[in-house]
């Protein structure tokens, strides 16, 4: 029964919005995965951010697809926890230094990849400005290194953040453009690898302002 919501939610909710009201498009869709286990990286700048990388599979695959979002937040009443966990299907992340409980959240990550499955992440932890890219912090660093095989792809969304800014519950149409790089993966060096993620989002930006440029 949830399965056949999910299924719902996504084929007649989230994918027309996405496709219909906003208009999304997308470079360099090659890059998308076609297996897991792979870990989608991404700026973040709307709660709209997670439905539109999901809507980029097919629908087959939500089940193998799973973001990872604060605790605090996405499980603070029961509605949105059943909706959380249940039908997005978050991997729940509390912020907290406790050692104990960061070395948890690590196993369960290891554990999902090892069973291919495909996460999504936003390394700067939170939502920021519109269209920028805030520091990075070095969570993606400590999954890389154990798993230093799975692909890591960081994807730019232009336009999300001003569909559905921080804090605002209308929805404005806006075309949105989502910028695919290449995988990066992990090089035995955590500056060098964060260096690399940095360098990535920046490439894919100065794509975003040049193709601009030309319309």
């Amino acid at each position: 029964m949830i399965k056949l919501l999910k299924y719902f939610f996504f084929a007649f909710i989230v994918k027309p919005l996405v496709y219909i009201i906003l208009g999304i498009n997308v470079r360099n869709k090659n890059q998308i995965p076609s297996k897991g286990p792979a870990i989608l990286i991404a700026n973040h700048n709307s709660h709209l951010d997670t439905m539109v990388l999901m809507s980029l599979f097919p629908l087959c695959w939500l089940n193998s697809i799973h973001p990872i979002a604060v605790a605090d937040y996405f499980l603070k009443n029961n509605f949105i926890k059943w909706f959380s966990l249940n039908i997005i299907e978050i991997i729940p992340v509390k912020r907290t230094n406790s050692k104990e409980t960061l070395k948890e959240f690590f196993k369960k990550i290891n554990n999902y990849l090892n069973n291919q499955k495909i996460l999504i992440l936003y390394p700067e932890g939170t939502r920021g400005t519109p269209e920028e890219m805030g520091e990075l912090k070095n969570g993606i660093a400590y999954i890389a290194k154990n798993n230093p095989k799975v692909p890591i792809i960081p994807f730019y969304m232009f336009g999300l953040g001003k569909a559905l800014p921080k804090d605002e519950a209308i929805l404005v149409p806006f075309i949105c453009d989502i910028y695919i790089g290449n995988a990066i993966y992990w090089n035995y060096d955590k500056e060098i690898f964060m260096d690399s993620l940095r360098q990535s989002f920046k490439n894919l930006k100065s794509q975003h302002y040049k193709n601009q440029k030309y319309i």
